[in-house]
């Protein structure tokens, strides 16, 4: 968390915390609701993107989550909570200096290592790390699922095609031949359980 926000927090510590101003989407982007009606109301707005990269590195650095699974920005003392369309951090595909695949953030961190992944009905494919839920980009999914194997090295292929595919141990191949990637339980999720098994809520 930025200094200037730390100190904002101390100079008004009860400043009320608010709702409906901001959401990220799927894909990672941050939308403003300038009204205040990002969600449960009729007149509920679409949100406009923000793309200044000052506000969005501002947002990045002072995104948190409390003990409930509420993500907020912290903007100076107040708490905005925010609305996830997909899930806490919307996850991409890169390579790092040496040309290994890694997965990182909206934000532009570094995410994992994974300690389990699901797909829901839909086909979205979700992460859980020590960070928190994740939820590839649909831009990226192709690159990620051809980066997962199977415990023995094949491709996802033959499970997706299963007509109930059980639960698999997966490991993602960054590319270095040299390196080992940990195994890591992969499943089905139904749509319904995304919050209570990935621990976060979409609407605070």
């Amino acid at each position: 968390m930025d200094d200037q926000v730390l100190a904002a927090m101390a100079r008004w510590p009860n400043v009320p915390a608010v709702r409906g101003w901001l959401s990220l989407s799927a894909r990672g982007q941050w939308r403003l609701h300038p009204h205040g009606r990002g969600w449960d109301t009729p007149d509920e707005e679409p949100g406009e993107t923000i793309s200044s990269p000052q506000i969005i590195g501002f947002i990045g650095r002072n995104y948190l989550a409390d003990d409930a699974g509420r993500w907020f920005f912290q903007n100076g003392p107040q708490r905005v909570y925010v609305r996830l369309d997909g899930a806490p951090w919307i996850l991409g595909m890169d390579a790092d200096a040496q040309g290994r695949s890694r997965l990182r953030t909206h934000t532009g961190q570094d995410y994992g290592p994974v300690d389990h992944w699901w797909l829901d009905p839909g086909g979205r494919l979700y992460a859980r790390s020590a960070a928190g839920a994740g939820l590839v980009n649909d831009r990226d999914l192709g690159r990620v699922v051809d980066a997962l194997r199977t415990a023995d090295g094949q491709p996802l292929d033959d499970w997706f095609e299963r007509p109930d595919p059980a639960g698999i141990s997966v490991r993602l191949d960054s590319g270095d031949p040299g390196c080992s990637a940990a195994r890591t339980p992969m499943g089905l999720l139904a749509a319904d359980a995304v919050e209570a098994t990935l621990g976060f809520v979409r609407l605070p």
